[in-house]
């Protein structure tokens, strides 16, 4: 700390009173003055207290770790088929306030979406494109059985009468970690009536 107040004299932070007189004889006894005046300063000041005041977590609640098994990178294979056809690589961004998702095929389609937790809404929101310009926009939670659930009918935006797609992810367990997930992807033209399959693959995570 004295070597800190010493440069700060040195370099005229401290008025040019301060600074003639601080070293002089006799004045050693405000040191401890000063030091503690400095303290205050650094502690109250935004730009000394930057480098000693680490960032809160944001993103670290049990809501916001609720699709933390989904988290990996995967090889899909849809249902009627007997090997993958597509990866999907999901990843956490942004401190772990992000899902990322960027999926391909072997036939070149490609996709990706954006996944977080609404902390105002208290909502899961998922906006999903892909490279054929299919826009998807749903919204959700996890239900009674541990599975995420999302569904365009939650979304603000979605106009009543029109198809409704509902998505379930379905965590499957390999011992003590998620070794697979599924993926449904349904939809329904009669407000829920029936549904009918949009996708339904296959999740197992790749061991790198």
């Amino acid at each position: 700390m004295t070597n800190v107040v010493r440069n700060l004299v040195t370099r005229k932070f401290l008025p040019t009173a301060w600074a003639s007189s601080f070293f002089r004889p006799g004045t050693q006894s405000a040191l401890p003055l000063i030091c503690a005046l400095f303290t205050a300063l650094s502690a109250s000041s935004p730009v000394l207290a930057q480098s000693t005041t680490q960032p809160p977590l944001r993103c670290s609640t049990a809501d916001h770790r609720a699709f933390d098994f989904w988290i990996g990178t995967w090889d899909v294979t849809p249902a009627g088929k007997e090997s993958p056809t597509g990866v999907n690589r999901i990843s956490a961004q942004h401190n772990g306030c992000v899902i990322r998702e960027e999926y391909s095929t072997q036939s070149g389609y490609t996709g990706m979406s954006m996944s977080f937790y609404d902390v105002a809404r208290k909502t899961w929101h998922q906006t999903w494109m892909s490279s054929d310009g299919g826009a998807l926009y749903i919204e959700g939670g996890l239900n009674e059985r541990g599975e995420m659930v999302l569904s365009n009918a939650n979304w603000p935006g979605y106009v009543v009468g029109s198809q409704i797609n509902r998505v379930t992810w379905t965590p499957i367990k390999n011992g003590q970690n998620f070794g697979s997930v599924r993926q449904h992807w349904q939809a329904s033209t009669d407000g829920g009536k029936s549904w009918q399959t949009v996708f339904d693959g296959l999740y197992v995570k790749r061991d790198d």
